[in-house]
């Protein structure tokens, strides 16, 4: 009897043992993750566009004349690390109804149902999928969707990067097609326009 009452108190002590074994060894496993975790909060750095020092402009054609215009309202949040641009992103917005072209009345044609339809669709939206290096110093490709009006499409260009105060300066084009978006429908101006932006972005 007391040989099997030491077996089995042998047996309990030991199941103990490894059980607290397992404990120890998740333990260190947490610890490990929250260290990794907090590693690459750190190398994120959030940083938010400035609007007074931020330009959203573009050009098209109008019975062959050219066109320019402008928008502003940046909102968003930008997430960019050079030496980590896994982690990187844009999402930033601009106020549909700032449209600018230097003219009052084809300005409040161009806030109307038939093309930006500020009323229901306020803010245009730029947002990345992801962001890489290329093969040329300080510029990079971004890969995602333009949504304006409800529709999404998706863009790629490349852009640049210049280290500000607290910040960084980018600067890029793409064209795209406005009736892709349902803007302008059968109007006279052209199909194609061309988009420059350029966004000041300083810490959160």
């Amino acid at each position: 009897m007391k040989s099997s009452w030491a077996m089995l108190m042998n047996k309990t002590g030991h199941d103990s043992f490894i059980a607290f074994k397992k404990q120890i060894i998740l333990m260190k496993k947490t610890i490990l993750l929250l260290l990794i975790l907090f590693t690459v909060k750190i190398s994120w750095a959030q940083y938010k566009p400035v609007e007074q020092a931020s330009a959203l402009k573009f050009t098209i054609k109008n019975l062959g004349f050219g066109v320019d215009g402008s928008f502003s309202g940046f909102e968003g949040s930008i997430n960019f690390d050079p030496q980590n641009l896994a982690v990187s992103n844009f999402d930033v917005t601009i106020a549909a109804a700032s449209v600018n072209t230097d003219n009052g009345l084809r300005d409040e044609h161009l806030k109307g149902e038939s093309y930006f339809d500020v009323k229901n669709y306020p803010r245009i939206r730029l947002a990345s999928a992801k962001i890489v290096a290329t093969n040329k110093n300080g510029i990079y490709q971004f890969t995602g969707q333009l949504i304006i009006k409800g529709k999404s499409k998706p863009v790629s260009f490349t852009f640049t990067s210049a280290p500000a105060t607290d910040g960084y300066i980018f600067k890029g084009s793409f064209k795209m097609n406005r009736r892709d978006f349902g803007i302008g429908g059968t109007s006279t101006i052209s199909d194609e326009l061309e988009v420059m932006i350029n966004v000041t972005a300083k810490k959160a």
